[in-house]
This record gives structure tokens, sequence and C-alpha cells, in this order.
């Protein structure tokens, strides 16, 4: 980003929050307003306004130490944490209060056609629906405090059984156990991560692969966990992909050659943690002389670097193969993959981290990164190829977790009857 461009962002984020904090307080005053102690209802309001526009002030501080480091820290997550639980917390606020303003104008345009100007007064705000807000907006700002405390290390293993009629006999009752979007950058609690590693270790599956974005931006922050992820193993392997992240875009380097010397220590720590890293290719795995191949692309996304080589990929494969894709970015399925004259039967991605907030229940499937991918977590399937997306393991900026929880995936293939 540009200094203009972030000129532009900053300002933008202190109008909205100002905004956001006049709006909430209207239900403050409303509420403050029958107390009869002046003296009360007074430190009330300024304490408001102190401590929201300290918030304002702080994040765009935060956020030109960002700008400035060009990269997230720990300790700037914790003020993005703040931002995030402030923000959602008051917007559901907002919305209520916005719905009272629209039907007290509608209310206002009938008196003022009934009545005339002479005798016409703007409806006051009720009470009830400022109380209303406020508890609303309780369950959102609790959330947010569990997902950071607790909620991103709430793993929860989800299991796919997907049937497919050419899948080779050998491999009817394969399990791949999938990890996604480590960031490991942003991991402080070595026992919390070592909960969803056993997770995965539990699964013993028969194929382990990794999806791509192991660090945040430098390859040394995988480092403290090294040991740990280094044991999930399995019977035929550990695979794995680089993710956008990876490849040390998002962040300020002293030089080309540093960026390119981080890049290449990078690929060794997955060699060190036991892991094959597929860089627009192929292997073969075997099973009782049958066998299916495993691909893997480096990153390719809409809006994103498109580094991977599919063509490359598939290069030594055959239309009858049975094929499993690692590609990091879903939108890579939706772009090249599915209409690929060569059949991929699955591919397995994850990147979008499911936003790391959402709704997910049997009736209500929920989160703001729909709007950008259409695919953003779970199967999917069109004319007999299949996509799974990952929600991700670890989580990034915002470092928490609140409705969409960190994912192992286990993946069982079997062959229709």
């Amino acid at each position: 980003m540009n200094n203009l461009g972030s000129l532009i962002f900053l300002v933008s984020v202190f109008l909205f929050t100002t905004f956001l904090n006049w709006y909430v307080f209207q239900a403050v005053k409303t509420l403050t307003t029958n107390l009869d102690n002046e003296k009360i209802r007074n430190s009330i309001n300024i304490g408001y306004w102190l401590i929201f526009s300290g918030i304002s002030i702080w994040v765009v501080l935060t956020f030109i130490r960002i700008f400035s480091a060009g990269e997230i820290t720990t300790s700037t997550q914790s003020v993005l944490n703040v931002f995030l639980t402030v923000l959602v917390t008051q917007l559901v606020v907002v919305l209520i209060l916005f719905g009272e303003d629209i039907f007290r104008n509608i209310q206002a345009g009938f008196s003022l056609v009934l009545s005339g100007t002479k005798e016409f007064t703007f409806p006051t705000r009720n009470t009830w629906v400022s109380v209303l807000a406020i508890t609303a907006a309780a369950f959102p700002f609790f959330s947010f405090i569990y997902g950071v405390t607790y909620g991103k290390h709430n793993f929860k293993v989800h299991k796919e059984v997907i049937y497919f009629e050419d899948l080779p006999e050998a491999f009817d009752g394969f399990t791949i156990t999938q990890l996604s979007d480590i960031h490991s950058g942003s991991f402080k609690d070595l026992e919390g991560v070592q909960k969803g590693i056993d997770l995965a270790i539990e699964q013993q599956s028969d194929l382990f692969v990794f999806t791509g974005d192991l660090v945040n931006h430098k390859a040394e922050e995988i480092e403290p966990f090294l040991d740990q992820f280094s044991k999930i193993k399995a019977a035929h392997g550990q695979y794995s992909i680089l993710g956008n992240h990876d490849y040390g875009d998002y962040i300020s380097w002293p030089s080309s050659t540093a960026k390119e010397e981080n890049f290449q220590k990078l690929k060794r720590q997955h060699e060190r943690m036991g892991y094959r890293l597929l860089l627009d290719e192929h292997v073969r795995i075997e099973k009782d002389g049958q066998s299916i191949h495993i691909l893997g692309v480096e990153n390719w996304g809409v809006g994103f670097a498109k580094k991977g080589d599919l063509a490359k990929a598939l290069n030594g494969t055959g239309k009858e193969d049975f094929k499993v894709l690692l590609s990091h970015d879903p939108s890579h399925w939706d772009e090249e993959v599915k209409r690929n004259e060569s059949p991929i039967h699955l591919t397995l991605s994850g990147h979008t981290h499911g936003m790391q907030f959402g709704i997910e229940t049997p009736l209500i499937r929920w989160s703001p990164v729909q709007y950008r991918y259409p695919n953003w977590a779970g199967l999917t399937e069109e004319k007999g190829r299949f996509l799974y997306v990952n929600r991700g393991f670890g989580f990034h900026a915002f470092s928490g977790r609140v409705g969409i929880w960190p994912e192992i995936t286990v993946i069982e293939l079997r062959k229709t009857r």
C-alpha cells in the first residue's frame, strides 16, 4: 500500500469508528437520561467517549505501526483483537438503532402530514430499544472474548466419505488427514497447538497432507513447532504445498536475496518435518499393485499470485488415472481445475479460514467470507469432481475463532458399488 493509500485507509478507519462511537452513544445517552443524578450521568457519558475515542486512536496508531513494520506482530494482533471485538459489538447496536430510526422517521412523516408543522415533534428514542440493542450486543462481545481465549484452540475433526466409481479397488476405504493454514507465526500457546496435533495423529490415516500457509511471513516462525508437527506420520507418507503467505510477499525485506534465502529456508522446514513438498509435480501412491496420484501445485488464486502450474503437475499422468490435487486457494478449482481436460477427482484446499468468524449450525451456515469465496468451507461437487476446503488449523491477524473452529479434516475414499 502506497503512502496515499495508507493515509486514506487510516482516515477512513478513524472516521468510521468515530461514527460508530457516536451512533452507539445514542443508546447510552437514552439510558442515562433517566438517571436523576446529573453527576453520574455526565461521568458515564464522558467515560464512554474517553474509552471509545481512545480505542479508535489506539487502532489507528497500531495500523501505522503495522504499515511501518511491514507485518502484523503478536503485539499488534492483540490490538486487532480489541478492534474487531468492539467493531462487531458496535455494529449490532447500530443495526438495531438504525431499524428504530427508520421507524421513527416514518412515524415523523405521518405525524407531520397529519398535524402540520406547528404541533410536530420528532419522536424520541424508546428506552427499551436501547436496552435491547446493548443486551443483544453482549452476545457477540462475549463470543469474541471466548474466541480469543479458547476458540482458537477449539479444534474440530470434520469427516467426509466420498464415493467414486473409478477409484481403484485397493484404495476403497483409504483415508487422508488434511491440515491447512497453520500460520505458526501467530501461535503463543504450545499446549494449545499440541491439542490439534494430537487430534491429527489420533486419526491414524493412510496419508497426511498439508495445504499451505505454514507461516505468516518468515520461515523462522515454524521453528518452535517443528518437533510437534513432525510427529504427524502416515503409512503412505506426508505431503505438502505452499500457500500465499509462504513466499514472504507481505512484508518488507532488506534485499531480494534475503527474501529468497527465507523462501529456501521455508522449503527446508517442510523437509525437516518429514513433509514432501510438492512444487507443481505429482507422486504415485501404490497399494496392492494399484495406484492413485497426489498432485501439488504452488499457490494459484484469484486476486493473489498465480504461481502454480497445473499442466506441469499433471505431466506424466493419464486421463484415466485417479488424481487428488493439493491446491491452497479454492478459487483455483473454480477457474482451472474442475473443467480441466484431465479429470481431477478431488481437490483439497484451505486459504479462507472461514474468515475465523461466522455461524455453522444445521440450519444456518454463514460467514462474511462467502461474499468473496463461493466455496469457503467443507465439501462441494460439480459433475463428479469434488472440492474440500479446510477451515484452517491456525489463525492470522485476528488471533481468535468465533463460530468457525480450527479444523482437522479426514477424507475417506470409497468405491461406488
